[in-house]
């Protein structure tokens, strides 16, 4: 099929949607047009097939037997696709709904939270994808991303969920003797680093510190760093947010802190969001909402 010899699909819609409804106003307002544009439609329809489709006396209109014969078409034709379209809907409804954040906010943020997404939507499938670096949103794919920065990554849409200014923590054993801001004691100890990442070095340059960490990095997965910080196994780079109770408690101390504007952004593709998608960003900026309505204390935990 020359899909060139074809009408212009406006043409055929309008055409369609008279013949359906009988009406050009009833026509005009499902489409949501002119009923001149109606009008006008058919005309064009007429003028590129060279055909009458209908006939015309004073302000009353009546299909021609061609007219008949290419709405039934129509009708077969755009049924067809309603239904095919209904059905990828459905289908695209039905797909688990994939959440892809960094292995910290994961387990630190958002999976201990989740039983109240499950108890409010319980028929919405989740998928979670802890990963490091940002992972494309398409359709058929991911849905939504949480990730921590600035905001404003290129043809997609963030809103601010969680202020996270990044700061340096150790485990008090680890820091004795050490003063808060002492670069250079700091730099003797051991660092931990997320996987993929070189946040202690880039943290550091951000202070005006070119030496390198003398104490070794141990790289691990993000979802691991405040396990082995608690531990006493190195000083590691990580949003306030996610440290606040350890803070509070006394299990962490702060030695350094980057007062840049950062924190963690609820990301998705511009346009119409499926009902899952819907759901899971009501829900996590409400929570978001509620958090930041107690305490700062209460919402970091």
């Amino acid at each position: 099929m020359d899909w060139r010899d074809l009408p212009p699909l406006s043409a055929l819609r309008a055409f369609a949607a008279w013949a359906e409804s009988g009406s050009v106003v009833t026509a005009a307002a499902r489409l949501g047009v002119t009923h001149a544009a109606i009008s006008q439609q058919i005309r064009a329809l007429e003028k590129a097939l060279d055909i009458g489709l209908v006939s015309r006396n004073g302000r009353r209109i009546e299909m021609t037997d061609e007219g008949r014969r290419l709405a039934e078409g129509l009708t077969r034709g755009f049924g067809e696709i309603a239904h095919v379209v209904a059905e990828l809907r459905d289908a695209q409804d039905l797909r688990p709904l994939q959440v892809t954040t960094t292995p910290m906010f994961a387990s630190a943020w958002l999976v201990p939270r989740l039983g109240a997404f499950r108890a409010a939507h319980p028929a919405v499938d989740l998928v979670i994808d802890p990963v490091p670096g940002m992972r494309m949103l398409e359709p058929g794919g991911i849905d939504v991303a949480i990730r921590s920065g600035s905001g404003g990554w290129p043809g997609l849409e963030s809103r601010l969920l969680v202020p996270a200014p990044l700061i340096v923590v150790g485990a008090p054993e680890l820091l004795k003797g050490v003063a808060e801001g002492d670069l250079d004691a700091l730099t003797a100890l051991p660092w931990l680093s997320e996987l993929g990442h070189n946040e202690a070095t880039q943290f550091l340059a951000r202070q005006g510190v070119a030496q390198g960490l003398r104490g070794g990095v141990t790289h691990l997965p993000g979802n691991l760093m405040l396990d082995a910080v608690r531990a006493g196994h190195g000083l590691a780079v990580v949003t306030e947010a996610l440290a606040a109770s350890d803070i509070a408690s006394g299990r962490l101390r702060i030695m350094l802190r980057d007062d840049s504007v950062r924190g963690y952004f609820l990301v998705t593709r511009p346009g119409i969001q499926r009902p899952p998608l819907r759901a899971f960003v009501r829900w996590i900026t409400r929570e978001a909402a509620r958090k930041a309505d107690m305490s700062v204390a209460a919402f970091r935990t």
